[in-house]
């Protein structure tokens, strides 16, 4: 079943474009190397507390929930937080709370890595449904990196891309340098 917000997990599709961009399946490693499909996420999944005294997504006239002090972020809606030293045992947090998480998070350290540096967790917007928090990720031409398709990617896509990048190399570093050490002997 195809997600109704275009969301998909997988590398960028170099050549692409928005206009003609493939709806996917969401899939999932299941833990045994295997794709499982899953449907499209719906708001009750989004806001569900599988434990009493969850952080999550709240509407912002409603307050913060247990432990917070404050809801991050700008718009109707605001995602529970505190001040540093945060709360001890950290509280367990709802999928609303950690896509709000993730985009803020992405957005903050793109802006202070080569942006503005202007950007705060004041002024990034908090959704309060499921479709706007998986279209943050999901909006493309975030990204202006001048090679390849980055500009015509969904920002999670470009996530993801770099973040293989990362792995991939770093670990070929690791294997050179203990190939270097092995043959200093």
């Amino acid at each position: 079943m195809p997600s109704p917000t275009g969301w998909r997990v997988g590398p960028p599709r170099t050549g692409s474009s928005s206009a003609t961009r493939v709806r996917m399946i969401v899939v999932m490693d299941s833990g045994d190397g295997t794709d499982t499909q899953v449907g499209p996420m719906t708001d009750e999944e989004y806001f569900w507390e599988p434990v009493p005294g969850c952080w999550s997504v709240r509407w912002r006239a409603d307050g913060p929930g247990p432990r917070a002090t404050l809801l991050a972020g700008t718009g109707d809606w605001g995602r529970d937080a505190a001040p540093y030293p945060h709360p001890w045992p950290p509280p367990f947090t709802t999928i609303a709370w950690r896509l709000s998480h993730l985009s803020e998070m992405l957005t903050l350290r793109a802006d202070h890595t080569a942006g503005s540096h202007a950007l705060t967790r004041d002024v990034c917007p908090v959704s309060g449904d499921v479709t706007g928090a998986v279209a943050a990720l999901d909006t493309v031409g975030y990204c202006t990196y001048p090679h390849g398709s980055d500009a015509d990617e969904p920002f999670i896509d470009v996530v993801w891309w770099v973040n293989q990048e990362l792995l991939h190399h770093g670990a070929e570093i690791a294997l050179i340098r203990d190939l270097y050490r092995a043959g200093q002997r």
